[in-house]
C-alpha cells in the first residue's frame, strides 16, 4: 500500500492561484479523475491533498472542494493538509472553525515570504496551537533557510512537523554538504519528520535515479525509517521531467533494500501515525 501524502490539484473555474501564471509548464487543470486513472494502475491507495497556496480568498473553498473529493465513492482522497496564515491575529478562530473531518494538518509556504515571517512571535504562537488540535504542521523551505525551519520546530517541541521535500536541496549547484549537514542538524529533533517527495523537480531535468540517490538514501539514513514519508509532489514532480509513474518507480527502486516492515512504515503506516487517518 502506498499512501502519497502530498497531491496537488488545480481546478482553476473554481479557485485562483496567482502564482500558476509565472509557471506555463503547470499552468492548466490538474484533475483528481485524471490522477485517479494512474494512482490506481501503480498501486497508490490513499492520498492527502495539499494546499496549493491559492489565493488568501479561495483558501476555504480549497477545502470544500477536497471534502467533496473525499465523499465520492471509493475515492482515494483521506484529507487535506490545508492552508493558513499563522501570521494572522484571526488564526485561532481559522483553526476553530476547520473542518476536521477533512483537514488532517496544515501548511504555510514559507519560501514566497520574508524569512523573518517563521521568526515572528505571533507566528510561533499560531504555529503552537497546532499541539492542542492534533494537527501537524508541514514545513516548506529552501535549503538555505533551513536554519529557520530548526528555530521554529525548537519554538513548538509539542507540535509535529513534516519538512517537505527533503528541505528543497540545491541540486544544481555543488552544495549536498550543505544540504547533508543542515539535514543532520534537522534530523536531531524528534517531532520532526520528513516527507520524500517530488525531488526530481529540482534536479533542472538531469533525473537519474543516481542524481537522487544520495539525498534520498541520507535523509532516510538521518531521520530513522520511523520518521519518513512518501509523496508525489504531483504534478509538481513533471517540472523535472519525471510523471508520477516514473516517481513511484524510482521510490521503489531507490528502497529495493529495505526490509518489510521499512517500507510499510515508509509507503503508509507513517503517515497514517502522524496525519491520525482511518
Amino acid at each position: 500500500m502506498l499512501i502519497d501524502t502530498h497531491l496537488h490539484l488545480v481546478d482553476r473555474d473554481q479557485l485562483s492561484y496567482p502564482w500558476l501564471a509565472d509557471v506555463p509548464a503547470l499552468d492548466r487543470d490538474w484533475t483528481y479523475d485524471s490522477y485517479e486513472t494512474v494512482a490506481r494502475r501503480i498501486g497508490i491507495s490513499g492520498a492527502l491533498h495539499m494546499e496549493v497556496d491559492v489565493h488568501e480568498d479561495s483558501i476555504g473553498q480549497e477545502t470544500e472542494m477536497v471534502g467533496q473529493l473525499m465523499n465520492r465513492p471509493g475515492s482515494l482522497i483521506k484529507g487535506a493538509i490545508a492552508s493558513g496564515r499563522p501570521e494572522s491575529p484571526d488564526f485561532a478562530a481559522y483553526l476553530d472553525s476547520l473542518d476536521r473531518k477533512t483537514v488532517k494538518g496544515l501548511r504555510r509556504v514559507l519560501h514566497v515570504v520574508p524569512d523573518d515571517l517563521s521568526q515572528a512571535r505571533l507566528f510561533r504562537k499560531n504555529i503552537r496551537r497546532l499541539a492542542s488540535k492534533s494537527l501537524p504542521f508541514d514545513i516548506c523551505m529552501l535549503q538555505r533557510q533551513l536554519p529557520l525551519a530548526a528555530a521554529l520546530v525548537d519554538a513548538a517541541p509539542d507540535v509535529v512537523f513534516v519538512l517537505d521535500h527533503c528541505g528543497v536541496p540545491e541540486m544544481t549547484t555543488d552544495s549536498f554538504a550543505d544540504w547533508k549537514n543542515k539535514i543532520t542538524e534537522l534530523s536531531k529533533r524528534p517531532n520532526l519528520n520528513i516527507k520524500i517527495s517530488g525531488i526530481v523537480a529540482y534536479t533542472g531535468g538531469d533525473f537519474t535515479l543516481e542524481r537522487l540517490r544520495p539525498y534520498v538514501e541520507y535523509a532516510i539514513g538521518a531521520f530513522g525509517w520511523n520518521r519518513v514519508v512518501w509523496g508525489s509532489d504531483s504534478p509538481v514532480c513533471t517540472l523535472g521531467g519525471a510523471n508520477l509513474e516514473t516517481w513511484v518507480a524510482s521510490t521503489y527502486a531507490l528502497t529495493l533494500g529495505c526490509s518489510a516492515d521499512e517500507r510499510t512504515a515508509f509507503f503508509s503506516e507513517n503517515a497514517r501515525r502522524i496525519w491520525q487517518l482511518d
